[in-house]
Parts: C-alpha cells; structure tokens; sequence
C-alpha cells in the first residue's frame, strides 16, 4: 500500500505515500523529533480511499538524510524541505496534519507559506508557551512523567538507543487508556529513532519551533484550523487549549472575523472535545 518517493534538495528526504495521487493530498508531519512517521500510518491508512496521503521522514529521522551538522536541524529547515517535497510532487496546496512536535512544525509551515496549506489540523500539540506550572496539581500525571526524565539525564544511555529508551519509559505518559499500551509498545518497537535532533539540543544549537505571537500569526493566515485535544493530554495541557480559544474569540471579532464551533466527540475517543477553528467568509 505504501510507497515511497525520494526528494533531493539540500538534504535527501524520503517520503512514504499512499492512496490515488488524482486525490486531495494530506501532508503528515511527525512528532519526536528523533522518532519516525510509521506510529502514525495506523489508522491514517484508512484515508487512502479518500486522501493522498503523505508521510515525510523529517532530516535526521527515519530514510531521510541523517549525520548533518548540528546547526542543520533546524525547524525552519524542516520548512524548507516540507516545501521541496510538495514543489517535487507537483503539489499546490495540501490539508496538513501535524502531530505533537509536528504541530508545532506545520504551523511554521503555515505562517510561512499560507497558499501551500489549505486546511490545518494541530494534534496532541499546542500553539501557546506551556507554563511551568501546567501540571503542578496532577500528581499522577508527574509521577508518571519522572520516568522518562531520568532516562533523558541518565548518562549510561546516548545515542538512538537512549530516544528509543525514553519513548518506553514515556510511553504511560503518552495514553491515557491503559488497555491501549500493548498496542503503543508494539507501535513503539517498530519505530527507527535516531539522536539527530537532540545532538542539536544538547549542542544548544536548535531553535524553538514555536511561532511568535501564534495566535495572530496563525489568524492572519485565514487557513481553517481544527485542533485535537484530549482533556488527560499529559504532555500538552487541555486548558492552554481552552485558553487559546478565549484569545481566538477576542481576534475573531476585532481582527480576522473568524467564528469558532463546538463539535462533541463520538464516545470513547482520547480526545474529549473537539474544537473546529472555521475561517469565515470574507
């Protein structure tokens, strides 16, 4: 079902495809970053039927270039190559799909080139800053977190090995239903993580991928935004997420005449609500 297209700009990058090209494409863009794309091809392979689907490896991750200069992973690099891929493919404009640090990524893509996306969608991530003290009354929730923070400032582990580790230990963090892990292990263990980006990290070499001023930056674009929450998100707080919207509403009626719509979620689904960002009609 999957097939892959290789793209040569300043890096090689590869990106795996699926579904009928003639369709409405959807750009899909990995967390991580040191992780790879195929967590993520169950269930989106159920669009195919619809979508041409598209799933980049980022530069350092997965089939696409790796062993750069530090000072290459850069998110605004990432940019750059999403937009080779497309202009490769032949591809104007394209729904995006960004999950976790992904989201953080597709809305650089936006801001910077509005006309290549025509819908956004923002999963498991978030547009604000997070606070420090998002979390400071979930107990639970920290307990749980700790684990993979020892594995990140545990010396004895380096390399791949110490991303792949912490996904593990960060794995109970990362879903809320706890008859889901099995599945999330096995997903997990077919990843082919990599050290790229946080070689840049530990270099303090690599940017923040968050945009500044997001909410108008993102508002200016006029690009319909639907953002995915789950309300037990352990990552990304729920009520930055609420929070967001109040500052949504304010620009709706001062600035970008936007409207915001409440749509309930079907029973069962990590995500609890669901909010749909719709550009109104000029």
């Amino acid at each position: 079902m999957w097939v892959g297209h290789r793209t040569v700009s300043d890096v090689e990058l590869y990106t795996a495809r699926a579904g009928n090209p003639a369709d409405p494409p959807l750009l899909v863009i990995h967390g991580g970053p040191d992780w790879d794309h195929t967590y993520l091809r169950t269930p989106l392979d159920r669009l195919a039927d619809s979508k041409h689907l598209l799933l980049p490896y980022l530069r350092g991750c997965g089939r696409s270039a790796r062993d750069l200069p530090a000072e290459s992973y850069r998110p605004d690099a990432v940019v750059a190559d999403l937009l080779a891929i497309l202009d490769d493919l032949g591809i104007g404009a394209t729904d995006v799909l960004g999950f976790s640090y992904g989201g953080l990524l597709a809305q650089r893509l936006a801001v910077t080139a509005p006309g290549c996306v025509r819908r956004l969608i923002i999963a498991s991530s978030s547009i604000l800053p997070i606070p420090p003290d998002s979390y400071r009354d979930w107990p639970e929730r920290n307990a749980l977190a700790a684990a993979e923070t020892a594995v990140w400032s545990d010396p004895a582990i380096a390399g791949p090995e110490r991303t792949r580790a912490a996904a593990l230990a960060g794995a109970r963090a990362n879903i809320w239903r706890a008859e889901a892990l099995p599945e999330l292990f096995e997903r997990l263990h077919a990843v082919w993580f990599s050290a790229e980006w946080d070689r840049a990290r530990r270099s303090g070499l690599l940017p923040s991928a968050r945009l500044e001023d997001p909410v108008r930056s993102l508002a200016r674009t006029e690009i319909p935004i639907l953002l995915l929450h789950g309300r037990n998100d352990m990552i990304f707080p729920y009520r930055d997420t609420v929070e967001l919207l109040t500052d949504l509403l304010r620009i709706t009626t001062h600035e970008a005449r936007r409207r915001i719509e409440y749509a309930a979620p079907q029973p069962r689904t990590r995500s609890r609500k669901v909010w749909r960002v719709l550009a109104a009609a000029s």
